[in-house]
């Protein structure tokens, strides 16, 4: 008996190690097979204003890239200046798509942008749409933002004030640098906010029109072969046990119309517009380290739906 229990236990422990070895494979299998967000084309992420790839160890787009990645995109973090006009930053840009599409052998790039990264990636369509597949804004400042001009009448060209903006602002940008690994990067406050305001953006905009619409709805979503998208935060105020919302928070009161604590709604509408989201300006890249409003849609899942979105159309 002692021999036929030993051979059953023997045979039991056997059938066991090969399930579980057969679930593994298995989910080995299924993760080796998961293509959900693996674009023909390399996706570019491009930080706005203050903006950086990583900062002592602190994602930008928190939890963004590594999202896309398991499921197979090509996924790279640009890191132009913190602080410059959109010009300089696009040209940084479209220097690193160009090294991009060396290392890859791709033949154009999907840029998604972030507040001021929305202009800089329009930049790069718009000198060089042979390299661009799609461009992608969240919550871009395309008409400017309330808040830049608001800063720009408080300190006129040429003031003192200004004078002293700048400094303080030089030395923010300088430990975001110091934390980042920007420092080469060449940084002019000054020029970022004339970008921002209404008036620069409306300058931008009449040498870079493409996609944007004229009034609050949508734009082109295919100009010059460019594929062209955008989605915002409404809501300043998310989850009260992030910092940040407070200062957003009191930001959002100068608008007068619905905004996401930095930039109005109706300012980031550019081509195929896909959703205005409970999110705030930080919330659009998951931070402050993830908390959001809990009844908003996950921010690294609006990404992951997004580059689906590409890859079924073909980019």
């Amino acid at each position: 008996m002692n021999g036929f229990f030993g051979g059953l236990l023997r045979r039991l422990a056997l059938s066991t190690v090969l399930a579980l070895l057969g679930m593994v494979g298995f989910a080995a299998t299924a993760q080796a097979q998961d293509t959900t967000t693996q674009t023909k084309y390399p996706i570019v992420l491009v930080h706005g204003l203050f903006g950086f790839d990583s900062l002592f160890g602190v994602d930008y787009w928190y939890g963004i890239p590594s999202a896309l990645q398991r499921s197979g995109a090509r996924v790279f973090v640009a890191q132009v200046s913190a602080a410059n006009s959109t010009e300089v930053r696009g040209e940084q840009l479209l220097a690193q798509v160009k090294n991009i599409l060396a290392i890859t052998g791709a033949a154009k790039v999907n840029l998604v942008g972030h507040s001021h990264g929305g202009p800089t990636v329009r930049y790069v369509a718009g000198v060089a749409p042979q390299l661009v597949a799609s461009v992608t804004s969240v919550a871009g400042p395309h008409k400017g933002s309330r808040v830049a001009d608001i800063l720009r009448g408080t300190v006129p060209a040429g003031s003192l004030g200004e004078s002293v903006l700048n400094g303080a602002v030089n030395a923010f940008v300088a430990l975001i640098n110091l934390g980042s690994g920007g420092t080469g990067l060449p940084q002019m406050p000054v020029a970022a906010l004339n970008s921002l305001t209404a008036a620069g953006s409306a300058d931008f905009t009449r040498r870079f029109p493409q996609a944007v619409p004229t009034g609050c709805g949508d734009g082109a979503e295919v100009v010059g072969g460019v594929r062209y998208y955008s989605w915002t935060g409404k809501q300043p105020v998310t989850n009260l046990l992030d910092p940040s919302d407070a200062s957003l928070g009191l930001l959002g009161l100068s608008f007068g119309e619905t905004n996401d604590g930095l930039v109005a709604v109706c300012s980031s509408r550019l081509g195929k517009h896909l959703g205005d989201y409970r999110q705030n300006h930080l919330d659009e890249v998951n931070q402050l380290l993830g908390v959001r409003d809990w009844l908003a849609p996950d921010p690294v899942a609006l990404y992951r739906q997004h580059a689906t979105r590409l890859k079924q159309i073909g980019l």
